[in-house]
């Protein structure tokens, strides 16, 4: 009876040790989270949303001050130059050392093996920009620009296909899929041979009827903004090349496009040429500067036969009016295609 005594009598007293050091532990955890003794307790919930918004608010404020901070790198550029368009919708060209790493704002540019790379601003393009170039042996030229701010019109169109507008079926929208993914995949690619730097010709003369980045109202129906520039013309008008480049695009039979040819000019520069009526070059095929790769029509969305142009660069839309300059009066003599 006294062995069983000192045995229970043993077991409460490490049941006892073991309880008082969990307890301290506990005690010492504690602790280490709470104050001193006297110290002033804050509302630790208050001052975690206080941090927030001032974390916000800095941030705000550096976002409003970031043109300003590029300023600090702004005037002509040394080791680079850049010329062109620089505002919304604009294309500028640019030469550098070979070998150079060109960034612009944050994203990589392409260079080809001679120097040269081109940039790009959309539409709706911030309107301060930041041009980083590292050279290989280590030198690095920050240059920011400001990009011009532009107003681009409203314009209504009526009397088209309601079908080619809204409220499509089934059958239509499968179609609409398809064509998105022919265009997907043929903006996949693009060559690193600069085509674009031979300059632009208007691979149509004549009226310009519809202008790039104009408030789009179709049938009452406020849409994207126009893409490109619209050349009026008779239908089976030759279309011309603007530029070189590769086909990487032809159909003709896109369900808002009709007949549509895309021609990659290198550097993801990419020439879009719409409501074609004969398309007269094949995917993969090298085409020169005035070679003819189809015909003027009306196929698509439109309301009458003329060309739509447009270009994108690295997915951004630009206006091929800054870029091909003023419309001439007449067509210029072709020396090939015709």
């Amino acid at each position: 009876m006294m062995k069983q005594s000192l045995f229970v009598a043993g077991l409460l007293l490490a049941f006892s040790s073991l309880a008082g050091a969990i307890a301290q532990g506990a005690d010492t955890e504690t602790e280490a989270k709470l104050p001193a003794p006297g110290a002033k307790v804050l509302n630790t919930e208050s001052t975690d949303k206080e941090k927030s918004m001032l974390r916000r608010a800095d941030f705000a404020e550096a976002m409003q001050q970031v043109a300003e901070r590029q300023k600090v790198f702004s005037g002509a550029p040394e080791m680079f130059t850049l010329e062109g368009d620089l505002a919304q919708g604009g294309l500028a060209f640019g030469q550098t050392e070979r070998g150079a790493k060109v960034i612009l704002d944050g994203k990589d540019v392409m260079v080809d093996n001679d120097g040269r790379f081109l940039v790009g601003f959309g539409r709706d393009s911030a309107l301060s920009a930041l041009l980083v170039v590292e050279f290989p042996d280590g030198r690095v030229e920050r240059r920011s620009f400001e990009i011009e701010d532009r107003e681009f019109p409203t314009q209504r169109i009526d009397g088209l296909d309601q079908s080619k507008v809204s409220g499509f079926t089934e059958e239509q929208l499968a179609k609409i899929a398809v064509d998105s993914a022919k265009k997907k995949a043929a903006r996949a690619e693009t060559q690193e041979l600069a085509d674009w730097s031979l300059g632009f010709d208007w691979p149509v003369v004549g009226r310009i009827s519809g202008v790039f980045g104009s408030q789009r109202i179709l049938n009452g129906e406020p849409k994207r903004p126009h893409s490109g520039v619209d050349v009026a013309a008779p239908t089976g008008t030759p279309i011309y090349a603007p530029a070189p480049g590769v086909v990487r695009l032809a159909e003709e039979d896109m369900y808002f496009e009709g007949g549509l040819v895309l021609l990659d000019h290198g550097h993801w520069l990419e020439s879009a040429f719409l409501h074609m009526s004969r398309v007269d070059v094949e995917p993969g095929q090298r085409v020169e500067k005035g070679d003819i790769i189809g015909a003027v029509g009306a196929t698509g969305r439109v309301t009458g036969p003329h060309l739509h142009w447009s270009m994108k660069w690295a997915g951004e839309l630009v206006d091929p009016q800054l870029i091909a300059g003023i419309m001439p009066k007449e067509a210029p003599t072709r020396t090939s295609g015709d």
